[in-house]
């Protein structure tokens, strides 16, 4: 590795892996580790999501290996942006984010759902 450059480059993926919009509904896939360098751009990316007022809102969390109380922040903050708080729905958590989800007890007040699918699905 030439000296000076910088070793972490390229490691850490774009958190925002894609937005789908379809019938309605935006699906916004997370990806990789999502904490405070990061939370910034996950936070544009679904407030924007928001303000397009869609009729169900799903943050895909399937590629998600990491999530820190700021991202968590960032998602509460995201659900208040919309009229219909329950149509802000988390889907496909992995055991980490699960986890993280639970410890916080923001389980109790999201609606997390165990795929994409079934959140579209799911009755509001």
């Amino acid at each position: 590795m030439a000296e000076g450059s910088d070793e972490t480059a390229g490691i850490r993926e774009d958190p925002v892996a894609g937005i789908e919009r379809t019938d309605g509904f935006v699906v916004v896939s997370l990806a990789g580790e999502l904490d405070l360098y990061n939370a910034n751009s996950v936070r544009e990316a679904l407030l924007a999501c928001c303000a397009e007022s869609p009729e169900r809102l799903i943050v895909d969390l399937s590629d998600v290996k990491f999530i820190d109380s700021t991202a968590l922040g960032v998602l509460i903050e995201a659900r208040t942006r919309l009229p219909n708080r329950k149509s802000f729905l988390l889907a496909a958590p992995g055991l980490e984010t699960r986890r993280a989800l639970e410890i916080s007890g923001l389980d109790r007040h999201f609606a997390v759902h165990e795929s994409v699918e079934q959140a579209r699905s799911a009755v509001l």
